[in-house]
């Protein structure tokens, strides 16, 4: 037994090496693996240069004859119908985009506090004509014992007086209840004319008041051009030779001259401008929504064109110009970045367009607007 453990003892210490051999040669390999990949990986790209957009100085020059502005369609025959009667909104018979009747039903207010007032009027006027029945019957009364010498004059007096006191209540509840039934009527809310339904502001179950707006509806036939002139160009409108309008289509837009234009006598005291009303026909108003914008063209008559020393304007390329929707900008440049700026533009003759507001002379613009709009974007080296 004793010669047996001692012979065991040399093969564990000698497996247990190995062991440990192999287990130190798998702790490097696992290393070396884990390590391969990182050596391997090649080296990060540097990051790319913010982009540089070229830019163009804002130029000055004489102004043209004529110039642009822009507006926005209207109906000719637009209304927004409000509530007369107060009450809940029981029913909304319409939707936006309906087509509508003179006389249909757009909504109804709850009419049962009318309806008990007209009741209170019909009984105010039951009792009126008794009280002027019973007058009638003791003047006349009076009457005979006066002719028979029975009664005095101040009695007849009075007795006169009585009956026309009770005439004049019978006209009183007459209007009451005149006065309750237009009041009940109030209750059906209709349209005013054949229209389109252009917005409505309640809902059913909501409370009205009167002078709340309820259906705002538009006549389709005839639209116009509204826009607000600044007051400085006032003058150089009144003047000009022709006025055209460019109607909404896109790449399909068309010019077009209007059939009557007003100008409204009063100039704004907040942002000094006078509207215009540029009327249009009904087969150039035909597809038109109210809302839309419109560019309108006042062309320069002989009498701009005959003046000595016309004032300077400032200029920009075309192609420097952002629209989007309503906004109209360009990406001008401040120390090594792009702000972007709002402008009032002018006429745009070739490739140049006129800045009427927005600019100063000698600042400097983005010649791509859409690159200018990048993050990190730069103003190129001149």
């Amino acid at each position: 037994m004793v010669y047996e453990a001692s012979l065991r003892k040399p093969a564990s210490g000698v497996r247990r090496r190995v062991l440990t051999a192999a287990l130190v040669s798998l702790v490097s390999l696992a290393a070396l693996l884990g390590a391969g990949p990182a050596l391997a990986a090649p080296p990060a790209p540097p990051p790319a240069p913010p982009p540089a957009v070229p830019t163009v100085v804002v130029g000055t020059g004489a102004a043209g004859t004529g110039f642009e502005i822009d507006g926005n369609l209207e109906a000719l025959q637009q209304s927004t119908v409000a509530a007369q009667l107060g009450g809940n909104v029981l029913q909304l018979a319409v939707e936006a985009g309906d087509r509508v009747k003179a006389g249909q039903l757009l909504a109804r207010i709850d009419e049962r506090d009318a309806q008990a007032g007209l009741a209170r009027t019909d009984a105010a006027l039951a009792q009126a004509q008794a009280e002027l029945s019973n007058a009638r019957l003791h003047a006349q009364r009076t009457r005979d014992l006066r002719t028979q010498g029975f009664v005095s004059q101040a009695a007849q007096d009075i007795a006169d007086t009585q009956l026309k006191a009770a005439q004049a209540g019978v006209q009183q509840a007459q209007s009451g209840r005149s006065q309750a039934a237009l009041a009940r009527s109030f209750a059906a809310v209709t349209a005013p004319f054949d229209a389109i339904v252009l917005a409505t502001h309640v809902e059913a179950g909501e409370l009205a008041a009167p002078g709340r707006p309820l259906v705002t509806l538009y006549a389709p036939g005839r639209m116009r051009a509204v826009v607000q002139l600044p007051a400085s160009r006032t003058a150089a409108a009144r003047g000009a030779a022709g006025v055209q309008v460019q109607l909404p289509g896109g790449a399909d837009s068309r010019w077009v001259t209007p059939a009557a234009r007003t100008e409204l006598p009063g100039t704004d005291p907040v942002s000094q401008t006078v509207e215009w009303r540029l009327d249009l026909s009904a087969s150039d108003s035909a597809g038109l929504a109210p809302g839309q914008n419109v560019r309108v063209r006042f062309a320069g008559g002989p009498a701009a064109a005959a003046t000595p020393a016309a004032p300077s304007r400032l200029t920009v390329p075309a192609a420097a110009v952002l629209r989007r929707g309503e906004l109209t900008a360009v990406y001008a440049a401040q120390d090594s970045r792009f702000v972007l700026k709002a402008v009032r533009l002018g006429a745009t003759q070739g490739s140049v367009v006129e800045v009427l507001a927005g600019l100063k002379p000698g600042e400097r613009v983005a010649l791509d607007p859409v690159r200018a709009g990048l993050a990190g974007a730069v103003p190129a080296a001149q």
